[in-house]
């Protein structure tokens, strides 16, 4: 939610700069602005990590049951 948030404030803070001609609060706003869009990137991409490392364990998983069947019931 912290970068939603930021998002938010940041986009506040450069309106804010712009109607006050404050240029520094403008720039305030863009810094705070681009963290949030990093921190949002970010954990979209340790979702797709974590989704990636389910996917591998069931995979290693279901080989791993399937090397136990073999090894019960040798053909």
């Amino acid at each position: 939610m912290g970068a939603l948030k930021d998002k938010i404030a940041g986009t506040a803070k450069q309106i804010e700069g712009k109607l006050t001609g404050d240029k520094a609060r403008t720039a305030q706003g863009t810094v705070q602005k681009a963290v949030g869009k990093v921190e949002s990137a970010v954990s979209d991409v340790a979702d797709k990590v974590k989704e990636g490392a389910r996917q591998i364990e069931d995979k290693v998983r279901g080989t791993s049951a399937r090397v136990d069947r073999r090894a019960r019931n040798p053909q």
